[in-house]
């Protein structure tokens, strides 16, 4: 009988695997028609963000000329995006999308067409631009394998799963340096008996495989999540879950179609700021997803659908925004 895998293993395996990974093969399209719909299906207005905030980007650092986004689902981000720019604005960019689904990827050609350079792996995406770039990703983060934490008797076992897809408690492996880079190990005297967390490693050392190879830009970074310890309030089985058909499911639901569905989980910020203060970023703006579109759009008329994305109780502050700078406006 194998030993069990860890939880971050086979949410690797059921996203990503080549043959069987729901993001590899299994994955219809994003929106209304897939198993989940993103900010940038729903409305307008992040794009048109997204481009206001190229355009300020692009004053503080004229020599950059290049965009990557990351992860860019069916494309209509980036035609949105270079929609609101206009003819002449978007000719002064080089336009690049990493993209790691084959499925994904062919839908975004098909919107997009020749304007696009493609790639498999941002290092090689900023080889090409020459390590200059304005980079943003909007709901990529929380969809890397996390490792899954359980407090049991005031220490911290790691979540498992047996051939059948049992969990199965084991003690955490990582030495004090490991634990010392996420902020659940540091004093948390409100957190639940059997809190449950996860805990984005993987995040971690793909910001170390890249960041060498960015010389100047920015990145905007959009995803749902929020600060330590705030976003595991009232959340005492952590943010783990998944979307199949529109449909959200939790629990050990999150094991039962493994392929054929998102597993997603809620992004800690203060880890993801702390890892770029490390990596000698300069933050210049925190804050919800709705303080971002509201910066950029000032006479903003909501329709329905932007409310929603708005909302200071919904959407509008379950999404956070950072934006990091490296480069010439950093000095």
């Amino acid at each position: 009988m194998p030993p069990p895998e860890p939880f971050s293993a086979f949410m690797a395996r059921a996203l990503y695997d080549p043959v069987k990974g729901y993001y590899s093969r299994q994955i219809r399209t994003v929106g209304a028609r897939g198993d989940f719909s993103t900010t940038a299906t729903l409305s307008p207005v992040l794009g048109q963000s997204i481009a206001k905030w190229l355009k300020e980007e692009a004053a503080l650092q004229p020599q950059v000329r290049q965009v990557i986004e990351i992860g860019a689902g069916s494309g209509v981000l980036m035609a949105g995006v270079k929609k609101s720019l206009g003819w002449w604005q978007r000719r002064r960019f080089q336009w690049h999308i990493v993209e790691t689904s084959p499925v994904l990827q062919k839908q975004q050609m098909a919107l997009l067409g020749k304007s696009v350079t493609w790639h498999q792996d941002l290092k090689d995406a900023l080889h090409a631009c020459g390590g200059q770039a304005f980079i943003y990703h909007n709901e990529l983060l929380d969809a890397f394998p996390a490792t899954l934490l359980q407090n049991h008797e005031d220490s911290w076992q790691e979540v498992h799963l047996d051939e059948k897809g049992r969990e199965v408690l084991q003690p955490l492996s990582w030495d004090a340096h490991q634990r010392s880079l996420f902020h659940v190990f540091g004093a948390w005297p409100t957190r639940a008996k059997a809190q449950r967390v996860e805990v984005h490693e993987s995040v971690r050392r793909w910001l170390q495989h890249w960041a060498p190879a960015w010389k100047s830009g920015a990145m905007l970074t959009v995803d749902y999540g929020g600060l330590f310890p705030a976003l595991y309030h009232r959340r005492p089985a952590g943010t783990l879950r998944a979307y199949l058909h529109q449909h959200r499911l939790e629990g050990l639901a999150v094991y039962q179609n493994p392929g054929r569905q998102d597993i997603t989980a809620d992004v800690n910020f203060s880890d993801f700021r702390l890892w770029a203060q490390e990596l000698g970023w300069q933050e210049s703006s925190y804050g919800t997803q709705a303080d971002f579109i509201h910066h950029h759009l000032k006479n903003l008329n909501p329709d329905t659908r932007t409310t929603f994305i708005l909302e200071k109780d919904g959407a509008g502050s379950a999404f956070k925004h950072v934006v990091h700078r490296v480069g010439s406006s950093c000095q």
